[in-house]
């Protein structure tokens, strides 16, 4: 038997997501950062750690860097970065 996901659009909206996909204006919950390397551990010591509260503010016009609000300051990261980075929408 398959196993079924809980129907509507609050369910779709809690499946982890990378950063570089959010959305400009929407605010996220940091869930987990892929990997264990030096880029891993910069992101973290930048505040990308579990619970952090994260909000897209805007991308630059040929897609790098992303611009976020974390921690009450602004950040950049680039696009692979933010790829590696585990967000849920925060408040759905």
């Amino acid at each position: 038997m398959t196993a079924q996901l809980p129907a509507g659009p609050s369910a779709a909206a809690r499946l982890p997501l990378s950063l570089a996909q959010s959305r400009v204006g929407r605010k996220y919950l940091v869930v987990a950062i892929d990997g264990a390397d030096a880029i891993a551990e910069r992101l973290a010591d930048s505040g990308l750690w579990t619970g952090a509260l994260i909000e897209r503010l805007a991308r630059a016009p040929f897609g790098d860097p992303l611009l976020f609000r974390l921690h009450g300051f602004r950040l950049a990261l680039r696009a692979s970065e933010a790829d590696r980075v585990r967000v849920v929408e925060a408040g759905a």
